[in-house]
């Protein structure tokens, strides 16, 4: 793969089965085994895929505080969340590495470096090799998600080789963030991801301007979910059907290319595995002309540092 411009990559446009792990998971496993299949050497799924994105924070008055109705619904979203320790993700572990096929998803994580009992949205990096080589904390979770994701630090902004491009990526609206996008930047990104919990009005305009601004090849993955999508046997199914809107997340996967054309453009309202072909030319036809860190940079007039120690309210000293 080393000596080709191109890598095939798929897009996992999924309906989550919505707060449970296991069956999540399992879908998870067919896909990517079908990615597998189809020759794919990358696949990319939502941000907080597994067990899923909390919507009814939003639909069930999530804000009141000390509510009988949000902390059952918390603790029934810890219960599901993933613990990547207990092996959680030692089946997509196994696909990834029978088929030498990279994976990221989005997760919901509760790791028992910060206690446990927090969740964290996570992106989770599975190598060719089927080993968790980085787990991204969301640097800042966005608007309501703070009343149940707690927020990371710079021990996951990492990049690492597939084939001829150089891989990075950042959960949902930190890809506005201009500082973490810098950092990937500067670590060599060329092959951009993008994982949202699923609207096309997040990534028609984003998934464009990351590729031109990093003149990389830019991939935003989506979720689609709808009211129907909601299982009966989760706490406060009625209440959360009641206050939901037909569609919670209608999609909009899409790839652009370095110079901010498409490649596929925004899929709405199916599931779907998207799959594509990148060449590599691309990158580097459009760094001829603008490149951030390498000959349009002024490292002598602004830098960058970057702290990625991994944060903990305990060092132990012995």
């Amino acid at each position: 793969m080393a000596d080709s411009d191109l890598l095939k990559i798929g897009l996992g446009q999924m309906t989550p089965v919505w707060l449970n792990r296991a069956k999540t998971l399992a879908k998870m496993e067919e896909w990517a085994k079908d990615a597998g299949k189809q020759g794919c050497q990358l696949l990319v799924f939502p941000e907080a895929f597994v067990p899923g994105y909390p919507f009814w924070l939003e639909l069930t008055d999530g804000a009141r505080f000390n509510n009988k109705r949000q902390k059952e619904l918390h603790a029934h979203y810890l219960d599901q969340a993933i613990q990547i320790e207990q092996g959680h993700l030692d089946g997509l572990c196994q696909v990834a590495k029978e088929f030498q096929m990279m994976v990221v998803l989005g997760s919901i994580e509760r790791p028992s470096d910060r206690g446990g009992h927090s969740v964290y949205c996570s992106m989770v990096t599975i190598s060719t090799d089927g080993q968790v080589v980085n787990v991204h904390r969301k640097l800042m979770p966005t608007y309501e998600e703070r009343l149940c994701w707690s927020p990371g630090d710079g021990h996951g902004l990492r990049t690492f080789p597939l084939g001829p491009f150089t891989v990075g990526g950042l959960n949902c609206w930190e890809n506005w963030m201009p500082l973490p996008r810098a950092a990937l930047y500067g670590m060599g990104e060329d092959l951009h991801l993008a994982i949202w919990p699923g609207q096309l009005r997040n990534t028609e305009d984003i998934t464009p301007f990351l590729a031109k601004e990093g003149r990389s090849f830019s991939v935003s993955v989506c979720s689609f979910m709808r009211r129907e999508d909601i299982p009966a046997d989760i706490p406060y199914a009625d209440v959360i059907k009641e206050s939901s809107p037909e569609i919670l997340a209608n999609g909009g996967s899409c790839v652009a290319a370095p110079n901010g054309e498409w490649i596929v453009e925004p899929v709405v309202k199916e599931e779907k595995l998207i799959v594509a072909t990148l060449d590599h030319a691309r990158v580097r036809e459009e760094r001829q002309n603008f490149d951030p860190v390498g000959h349009y940079s002024r490292p002598d007039v602004t830098q960058l540092v970057l702290d990625r120690t991994r944060q903990s309210t305990l060092k132990i000293k012995e």
